[in-house]
């Protein structure tokens, strides 16, 4: 899997800010990303960011809404990848 790699200099298209995004905070819902990016298609950037090879996972959240109907909505968490000295450590905790 991919590491995201960008600064904050470096966001020039709505991909960016997500990805900044995520990096920084590490998780985004959609609300989110209209508030702070004006980015209206979440799921369809995060589609493409997961077929570039970044692992991203979809958590749904159950909430209401303002006419209080139960409504459902998705997270999205940026699992960073690990490194082999991350996944050696593990190994020996585990072992």
């Amino acid at each position: 899997m991919k590491k995201i790699n960008i600064t904050e200099k470096e966001v020039k298209t709505q991909t960016d800010a997500i990805m900044w995004h995520l990096k920084n905070y590490g998780n985004i819902t959609s609300w989110e990303a209209i508030q702070k990016y004006g980015v209206t298609r979440l799921a369809s950037k995060i589609y493409n960011m997961r077929k570039n090879g970044y692992e991203i996972e979809s958590v749904i959240l159950h909430t209401t809404n303002r006419f209080n109907r139960n409504i459902q909505i998705a997270k999205y968490i940026y699992n960073e990848p690990k490194t082999i000295v991350d996944k050696i450590k593990n190994y020996i905790l585990w072992a």
